[in-house]
């Protein structure tokens, strides 16, 4: 397996990373249901609302490293970033509690593979817990793995991918876990894909596979995916809330 102020309130409804030498992580040993497929509205970009911060305009990866701190290296063009195979996945050099994250991304048009092999990336809300990017148009991979998915944790409401080749969002609304000295209450997120919800207040246990570690914190980095694919990103903004 290896960018939400209320304006997207008007779609729809608005450790190491894994490397390709390392085995996938099995499918559930209960088979999932996939889940419908719904075809999403007109595609659309949404502006950084004026309190938010642009971590991603098309400029340089000045607010971005690799997991050792090092200069990020994808390749930025066009104000958009893709992903270089073999640099490494990229992490924010900044840190956010409970936060609402729009990113845009785009999977490659030219593809031979298959499952998880279209288009692999992800967006890792505090650098622990993947909102899987994936290829999963017309595509089929285990249901908690597919585009949309916390991977390994919760499948995808509904599939609101688009083809390959076309801009697609995420709008994700963030809840830290709650600590007393130790855990009392799991981390929750809501996920907006193409305007379609796709998860509800769901409860994230603990870390998902290719976390940059298995302990759980108040605050954390918004880490972005290498997983030898060609993925594009652009327009990346974060709110504190």
């Amino acid at each position: 397996m290896r960018r939400f102020a209320v304006p997207f309130l008007g779609l729809a409804l608005i450790a190491p990373t894994q490397s390709q030498s390392q085995p996938e992580a099995k499918p559930a040993t209960k088979p999932l249901k996939a889940p419908p497929i719904v075809t999403p509205g007109g595609a659309f970009s949404v502006p950084p609302p004026s309190d938010s911060t642009v971590l991603f305009d098309g400029g340089p990866l000045s607010n971005w490293t690799t997991r050792d701190g090092k200069p990020a290296t994808w390749t930025v063009a066009e104000h958009t970033m893709t992903v270089t195979a073999k640099s490494g996945d990229i992490m924010t050099k900044d840190s956010f509690g409970d936060c609402q994250i729009h990113i845009e991304f785009m999977t490659p048009i030219e593809t031979t593979g298959d499952g998880q092999d279209r288009g692999n990336s992800g967006v890792y809300i505090h650098g622990r817990y993947e909102v899987q990017v994936l290829d999963s148009y017309k595509s089929e991979t285990y249901p908690d793995g597919q585009c949309g998915a916390i991977y390994k944790q919760h499948v995808p409401l509904v599939n609101a991918c688009r083809p390959q080749g076309e801009w697609q969002t995420y709008d994700i609304i963030f809840r830290v876990p709650k600590f007393a000295g130790k855990k009392i209450a799991n981390a929750v997120v809501t996920v907006i894909h193409n305007g379609v919800l796709i998860h509800d207040h769901a409860e994230i246990t603990g870390p998902t596979g290719g976390a940059v570690g298995q302990d759980e914190k108040p605050t954390g980095p918004i880490l972005l995916q290498e997983h030898g694919h060609e993925v594009k990103y652009r327009n990346v903004w974060v709110r504190k809330i």
